[in-house]
C-alpha cells in the first residue's frame, strides 16, 4: 500500500498560519491532480482545495481566500499554506489525489487552532 506522508500541523492561536507538506511518489504525483482534505471532530473527511497537473486550483468555500495550495514538480510535493486560521479549520489534514483511492490515505497531520 503506498502512503503519502504529511507534515507541518501544529497548534496556532487563531488568525496565525501554518503550512502544510505532502510528499508523494514520483509516480503518483505526475499523473494525478491532487487535493488536500481535512476531517474536524465528529465530521466526515471533505476536499479543502485540489490542484491539477497544470496548476489550476479549485477551493471549499470555507477556506476560499484563506489558504493556498501549491505543488512543487521538482520535489514531488503538495503544499498548503493556511493563513487566517480559524477555530473552525482544527481537524486532521491529509492529501491525497484528486478525485481520491482509498489506497493512498496517510496518516495525516493534526491541526488545532485555540481561540
Amino acid at each position: 500500500q503506498v502512503q503519502l506522508v504529511e507534515s507541518g500541523g501544529g497548534l496556532v492561536q487563531a488568525g496565525g498560519s501554518l503550512r502544510l507538506s505532502c510528499a508523494v511518489p514520483g509516480s503518483i504525483f505526475s499523473i494525478n491532480a491532487m487535493g488536500w482534505y481535512r476531517q474536524a471532530p465528529g465530521k466526515q473527511r471533505e476536499l479543502v482545495a485540489r490542484i491539477n497537473s497544470g496548476g489550476s486550483t479549485n477551493y471549499a468555500d470555507s477556506v476560499k481566500g484563506r489558504f493556498t495550495i501549491s505543488r512543487l514538480n521538482a520535489k514531488n510535493t503538495v503544499s498548503l499554506q493556511m493563513n487566517s486560521l480559524k477555530p473552525e479549520d482544527t481537524g486532521i489534514y491529509y492529501c491525497n489525489t484528486f478525485p481520491l483511492r482509498q489506497r493512498y490515505w496517510g496518516q495525516g497531520t493534526q491541526v488545532t487552532v485555540s481561540s
